[in-house]
């Protein structure tokens, strides 16, 4: 979208905001195609724990909580192609990617977007759906036992919330990987999992106890492997490198400069080293699946 010069809303302002807003939107953007890279590498483990919910008919509505830009409203609407979704989320930029995808899958009609943050009291109208999904959102709540009972009482009675999270960020080298320091993503993610439990406490917690504390009943738990192994696939290298970049940033501190120092070869993408040249890549991940029913 483009603005006349006296509709600008940052027109004016000093040009160091002007720098952050403009790295804060890269940031976005960034974010962005990572997601979208994630849906289309694991579209069919998504469709596996969609197609698994204990949902016995289409649900009227569904609301997508934390959508990012859509891989949950899509497979729900790719399961249920005549409900309609709100997805919510506290990103413009990922809710323009939502609807411009809406668009090209001829389903704008279907999709309404929400921009709100979750740990906000100040929730928009969701209606009263019958389902809720929430992936890979919970868990950066800083009060999500006051959101499990906001999502229970907005939910229609017998409507069902899906939470799922992570088991643990993906893998994707060998055990023996790289050749020079075996090892090396294994003793990455132990650090990055040291600095996770300082700043998100509640990732990788049992969600089950927090569901029924707020008033629903579990109805199932499931953990679902994801094994891809098509290092061929230049979608899954390009994820690859993405992922290990983030893990990079959460484990610097935690790790040798050793391990840092071939860590940055095999994410330079001009080195022979880059993970971009690798062919023994997998995408190796688990996410924990709790369907909690509200039944009063």
């Amino acid at each position: 979208m483009s603005y006349a010069p006296h509709a600008d809303p940052h027109r004016g302002e000093p040009h160091q905001h002007q720098h952050q807003r403009q790295h804060h939107q890269q940031g976005s953007d960034d974010h962005a195609r990572m997601l979208d890279l994630e849906a289309e590498v694991l579209a069919g483990h998504l469709a596996a724990i969609t197609e698994w919910l204990p949902v016995a008919s289409s649900p009227r509505g569904v609301v997508d909580l934390g959508s990012g830009t859509g891989a949950g409203t899509f497979a729900l609407l790719d399961l249920f192609p005549h409900t309609y979704v709100t997805a919510v989320d506290s990103s413009a930029v990922h809710l323009q990617r939502l609807r411009e995808k809406a668009r090209a899958r001829g389903v704008e009609g279907q999709v309404s977007t929400a921009q709100a943050d979750l740990d906000s009291r100040d929730w928009p109208d969701l209606g009263t759906p019958d389902l809720v999904w929430a992936s890979a959102s919970m868990h950066h709540l800083a009060d999500p036992d006051r959101v499990l009972r906001t999502v229970h009482d907005t939910l229609a009675p017998g409507g069902l919330f899906a939470v799922v999270e992570l088991a643990g960020f993906p893998r994707f080298l060998p055990d023996d990987a790289p050749e020079n320091r075996p090892g090396l993503e294994e003793r990455c993610h132990a650090a990055s999992d040291r600095h996770f439990a300082e700043h998100v406490p509640n990732r990788g917690i049992d969600w089950a106890p927090k569901l029924t504390a707020a008033g629903f009943s579990l109805e199932a738990e499931r953990t679902f492997t994801v094994r891809v192994e098509n290092s061929a696939n230049k979608s899954v290298r390009t994820y690859a490198m993405g992922s290990l970049r983030r893990l990079r940033d959460s484990s610097a501190e935690g790790v040798p400069a050793e391990d840092l120092a071939v860590l940055d070869r095999l994410l330079d993408t001009a080195s022979p080293d880059s993970i971009l040249r690798r062919e023994d890549l997998a995408v190796r991940t688990e996410r924990v699946v709790w369907a909690a029913r509200r039944t009063t």
